[in-house]
């Protein structure tokens, strides 16, 4: 799904173009596109608001949805400092150690999907949020919520995957909780997990940390697991060679940070896509960020059965690739460290940090035009992880 000219770009162009009915008209394109972006500006600054009466599906696809009901609902609620970072782990100082700590659940459909299911998925997904804040993971928990009639035997491969994932990431499940509710009121099996690593010293990433002439960088392909889980409902007369990027960062991801000094800020690209990683990196350093679309890595698989469903890979979530910011002087070193492992050896520079406009994504197409890259509007990929 293509996503520009929606909601506060749209209402920017709107109130731009009903001044320009007003006001005389500039003679210089440039004046008019300043004024554009002088209005964008503006809208993205308001307060959130959540304005629909209900939750809907949208609010938990990881878009502009998600965003606004974290921050007008959930940040306004618990807001401190170190909830409001937002990062993908909370930074916790005890002691001389620097711990990070993480939580998610899983509600994925179908269950099990080709290159893994929602067990193995529950433990990369976790393990690579405290990864990407540059901790060393250690433990996990695992809360399951299961449906009366669950299979024991779907029960126990679950299990049997999430064992091999925390074995092959280099952590350990050391508590947690069973809860079983009435047949028709869950899917199935639903699974809930938080995460406890120790950041290695001298280590602060964050997005807020980008500066103009930093780097971008993907750690490969991506749009694979959004794809896989679509085609896998069944729903859809597509077939296509593909499965998901499940897999752990964290061997990945410490082999960066040994090796490059310049890294800002690490985000793995899962709900939402690489599009909300751009977004997020502009809004937290009030910088631009331009990305090239012929530099982004998507698999030919994924991009064609991408067009047949009508979505841009950009939106699409990844469970085995992250985004990276890094000081522009050492991004070659940076692609040269990712592609030294399996999972990094597509690793690509997608684009660059910039100045101008501050708080906006821009892609330079493959047509020679450009674009504004705005949050995912809607879902068009429901219940991904």
């Amino acid at each position: 799904m293509t996503v520009s000219g929606q909601d506060w770009i749209a209402d920017a162009l709107r109130e731009h173009e009903d001044a320009q009915r007003r006001e005389q008209p500039a003679d210089h394109s440039h004046d008019r596109e300043q004024q554009v972006l002088n209005r964008i500006d503006r809208a993205r600054r308001r307060r959130p608001k959540v304005r629909e009466e209900r939750i809907t599906m949208s609010h938990g696809a990881g878009g502009k949805a998600t965003q606004t009901l974290i921050e007008a609902i959930f940040l306004d609620a618990f807001r401190n400092p170190l909830l409001e970072p937002l990062e993908d782990s909370a930074r916790l100082e005890i002691g001389a150690e620097s711990v990070a700590l993480t939580t998610d659940s899983f509600v994925v459909s179908p269950l099990f999907f080709p290159g893994g299911n929602i067990g193995d998925l529950a433990v990369n997904g976790t393990v690579n949020d405290l990864a990407v804040s540059g901790a060393t993971p250690l433990y996990l928990t695992a809360g399951f919520i299961l449906e009366e009639g669950f299979p024991v035997a779907d029960l126990t491969a679950i299990t049997q995957s999430m064992r091999n994932a925390a074995a092959a990431a280099g952590v350990r499940v050391v508590t947690g909780d069973t809860k079983v509710v009435e047949k028709g009121k869950a899917d199935g099996c639903y699974i809930n997990t938080a995460g406890v690593g120790v950041i290695n010293p001298g280590v602060r990433l964050g997005v807020a940390q980008a500066r103009p002439g930093d780097a971008v960088l993907v750690s490969g392909p991506i749009g694979d697991h959004g794809v896989t889980i679509m085609l896998a409902r069944g729903e859809l007369d597509i077939e296509a060679d593909v499965q998901s990027d499940t897999a752990s960062l964290a061997g990945l991801v410490a082999g960066l940070l040994a090796a490059v000094p310049g890294v800002r800020a690490l985000r793995d690209a899962t709900r939402g896509g690489v599009a909300t990683i751009l977004n997020e990196i502009a809004k937290a350093a009030d910088v631009g960020v331009v990305v090239t679309e012929d530099a982004i890595p998507v698999r030919a698989e994924v991009r064609g059965a991408a067009e047949l469903l009508g979505i841009d890979p950009l939106y699409v979530a990844c469970e085995g690739r992250l985004v990276a910011v890094e000081d522009g002087s050492q991004a070659d070193d940076a692609v040269a460290a990712l592609r030294a492992h399996p999972l990094g050896a597509q690793a690509a520079i997608i684009g660059q940090v910039t100045a101008d406009p501050p708080g906006l994504v821009t892609l330079k197409t493959t047509f020679g035009g450009t674009r504004i890259v705005d949050l995912l509007v809607g879902d068009p990929l429901p219940r991904i992880c």
